[in-house]
């Protein structure tokens, strides 16, 4: 019972009640009019449920009445798509028909029996009251006044859930609607993915760089090496900003091309940064590389740059040994650096989980671990 009388507290019952009193209208004023065929409007009502619009009229309908302020209710707000859709919405309709019926007797009858008690104890027997023949008037029936009004409640409350289970059931989603929705946040999940990995790779590479090159040059003591940790630790933050910009950028404006990521092409600079920050690199670009295509120089160059700078948090300013190499439709990236003793375990940093991916998607293959006493980065990326 408090559960009733707090569903009576809502609007949604009021709302959803409203809901049901709708189909009411254009049946109240055909019996105005016909009474011997209170059943004629279902012919032209149900046949609605065939035109796609519908469905989406009744979606809405049903999202405001139903259930106000919910936010993901779950019901269809597109035009039927297929003939599962037009049946579905068609039987939705003949739902809020049958509905109507108990509908009418649980808001109507019971203000109208309280009434009829009421005359009873006033000094008039109704004759729609199933009293006896002898039944006197007495002031007792009005005692049981109350008593269809209380249960008009829990009609009321029950009536706008069936409704409203009936509409989640019928209006809800199609199949192929529930896999564009699927696919819809798929795309995101991987396109929050790829940003994360993004700002990993590019600020994670310049917070790298900038650290090494402050502790060296607080080390040598020398004017003339901190002048040149100072130029290079400025331009790896002039490249962090406008990378963390760009990413920016993509989060604000989704339309904007991947074009403008770096690739390949722009390897130079990648190595020339991690030499000015203290790396003996021995580097060697063969092959087309200004051939290959975006999306593999562009996921090329993340790799590279998270394996240089994975060289520099985890070993620091050794030698390393990198190769690119563009043959038979193949896009091969080596990058070598010696252990210092440790081998890092799986669980530090998702750095080496984000090569793997990178080279899944493109459906390449990585491999990132030891090898005869270097740390090994090799990946393969088919270019085509």
């Amino acid at each position: 019972m408090v559960t009733v009388l707090r569903a009576l507290l809502r609007g949604a019952t009021y709302s959803r009640l409203l809901h049901m009193w709708v189909p009411c209208l254009p049946f109240s004023i055909w019996i105005f009019v016909y009474p011997d065929a209170p059943w004629a409007p279902a012919l032209v009502l149900l046949p609605l449920g065939l035109i796609p619009s519908v469905r989406r009229v009744e979606g809405v309908q049903a999202q405001l009445m139903l259930t106000p302020g919910e936010r993901e209710p779950g019901f269809s707000q597109k035009p039927s798509a297929t003939w599962q859709d037009r049946l579905r919405t068609v039987l939705w309709l003949a739902v809020r028909m049958v509905l109507m019926v108990p509908v009418g007797y649980a808001t109507v009858w019971p203000f109208y029996l309280a009434y009829l008690l009421g005359e009873s104890a006033t000094g008039h027997m109704p004759e729609e009251l199933p009293f006896p023949e002898d039944a006197q008037p007495h002031w007792a029936y009005a005692l049981l006044m109350p008593l269809p009004l209380l249960a008009a409640g829990p009609l009321i409350v029950g009536l706008g859930e069936l409704a409203t289970v009936a509409a989640r059931r019928l209006l809800g989603p199609s199949p192929a609607e529930r896999l564009a929705t699927l696919e819809a946040r798929t795309e995101q999940l991987l396109e929050r993915t790829r940003i994360a990995r993004e700002l990993h790779d590019s600020i994670g590479h310049a917070l790298t760089v900038a650290v090494v090159q402050a502790g060296a040059a607080r080390a040598a003591d020398d004017p003339a090496f901190t002048g040149r940790a100072l130029e290079a630790i400025e331009e790896t933050g002039r490249t962090a900003l406008e990378e963390l910009d760009r990413v920016l950028g993509i989060l604000r404006e989704p339309e904007r091309p991947v074009s403008s990521r770096p690739t390949l092409v722009d390897a130079d600079r990648l190595l020339e940064s991690a030499r000015a920050s203290g790396v003996k690199l021995d580097a060697e670009v063969t092959g087309p590389v200004d051939t290959v295509p975006g999306p593999v120089s562009r996921e090329g160059y993340r790799i590279l740059q998270e394996s240089l700078t994975n060289a520099l948090r985890h070993a620091g300013p050794v030698p390393v040994r990198a190769r690119v190499r563009v043959a038979d439709g193949t896009l091969l990236l080596e990058i070598r650096n010696p252990l210092d003793g440790e081998v890092p375990g799986p669980g530090r940093g998702s750095g080496l989980r984000g090569v793997r991916e990178r080279a899944a998607l493109l459906g390449g293959r990585a491999r990132t671990g030891p090898d005869g006493g270097d740390w090994l980065v090799r990946a393969e990326l088919p270019l085509g």
